[in-house]
């Protein structure tokens, strides 16, 4: 089996197509799925030298799998990062991350606006082992400096947030979090490394729910962490090895051929969110609409100095509340009700009853999640047609 090196002048595209790419001595095209548990050997001596770390090669696909491994080094050459490790989904990733890394008496300051599963992580998960938490403004940086203290050993942030779209400022939180010795954690997986390459300002940690964009068909389970050597070795890899939060090679297969698509698929997600956004800021009845790169947005600046396009979500909000939006959601005959995203089709959700119900309703009400929200994953068929959609649903909505 050979492994294929990178030219360090290939371009994102070509990464995304060839990027740690292997073949075997039959010379497929298609990279190989080693769907297998394990592994044999030509004599005892060699398991026992792998064991050691004395010699390359794999033992057993919860320690590494050839196929994970392309899957893993290609998302690395896109993400610009040193390290990648796969795991069986977003929030093992980061959950994997807090864990491997946190003791009892460390403190974590991490963004409101976030996936409500993630706040879940951060406010009850890590406080069950003695971990504290400050919550902040992930816009303010004054509030990321005044909560640092001395314990603190991680800042952790969504941009863009789910569901609000609140873009954080990468470079300027790194320095918050390399000045006190911390290291930040960015979710990376509203934008991909289509849009977004966190490492480039400064992140020491970047995660991803593969499961989203970067399979992008509403397929198969998957998550990524991409780190610096130093994390890798010292916090990360016995902990993966040793729980086991695994992707299968099946999976890893289906996001890696994804990967060849994500640049094409990402400037198209973004083309028709744009037309969908600009479409329903001039509806009757919608009172707000959120879309980074729209001049209304509130860090619109900010997000096209980070961000190469401003991503396939839209988040608005309807006059009314819970009924109305519920209405609304009832009465789309092409956009599907789910609360996934980064599916070729169209997806809308009403987070305050979904990926945000398990928190109080002041917790919302601060992030801005009123009855009236709605986010849009807006997917890849015809934009017109889901213009349509939406203006036939917002009529039959006010009746």
């Amino acid at each position: 089996m050979t492994t294929q090196k990178n030219p360090e002048n290939w371009r994102p595209r070509t990464l995304a197509v060839r990027g740690g790419q292997i073949r075997t001595a039959f010379q497929e095209t298609c990279e190989p799925l080693f769907l297998t548990s394990g592994y044999a050997y030509d004599s005892p001596e060699e398991p026992e030298s792998r064991f050691k770390g004395e010699a390359e090669g794999y033992t057993y696909t919860r320690y590494g799998n050839p196929t994970v491994s392309v899957f893993e080094a290609r998302m690395a050459a896109l993400e610009g990062a040193p390290c990648a490790r796969a795991t069986a989904s977003g929030m093992a990733a980061i959950s994997a991350v807090f864990l491997a890394s946190l003791k009892t008496g460390d403190h974590v300051v991490a963004a409101r606006a976030m996936f409500g599963a993630c706040r879940f992580v951060v406010e009850d998960i890590l406080k069950r082992f003695g971990i504290t938490s400050t919550i902040v403004d992930g816009t303010d940086l004054d509030a990321w400096q005044s909560a640092i203290t001395p314990a603190t050993k991680m800042l952790f942030l969504e941009t863009p947030a789910n569901p609000t779209l609140a873009i954080a400022d990468i470079r300027a939180i790194a320095d918050i979090a390399s000045g006190c010795g911390a290291r930040l954690m960015v979710d990376n997986a509203f934008a991909s490394p289509a849009l977004q390459r966190p490492m480039q300002f400064g992140a020491h940690i970047v995660v991803h729910s593969s499961t989203k964009y970067i399979d992008g068909q509403g397929r198969a389970m998957g998550g990524m962490i991409l780190c610096q050597p130093d994390f890798l070795t010292e916090h990360l890899q016995t902990f993966l090895r040793n729980t086991g939060p695994t992707i299968s090679p099946f999976n890893a297969w289906v996001h890696l051929k994804s990967l060849e698509t994500l640049d094409l698929r990402m400037r198209a997600h973004c083309e028709n969110a744009a037309t969908v956004a600009d479409f329903l800021s001039a509806q009757k009845g919608v009172t707000r609409v959120l879309y980074p790169f729209r001049d209304d947005h509130p860090q619109h600046e900010l997000a096209r100095t980070q961000m190469d396009g401003g991503g396939g979500i839209v988040t608005f909000e309807i006059d009314g509340g819970k009924t109305e939006a519920f209405a609304l959601e009832r009465a789309l005959k092409l956009i599907d009700i789910s609360n996934n995203l980064g599916d070729a089709k169209s997806l809308i959700t009403h987070p305050a009853t979904t990926t945000h119900s398990k928190l109080a309703p002041e917790a919302r009400a601060e992030l801005g999640v009123t009855d009236g929200l709605l986010r849009i994953a807006v997917g890849l068929e015809d934009p017109a047609d889901l213009c349509d959609d939406l203006a036939e649903a917002l009529w039959a909505m006010r009746k």
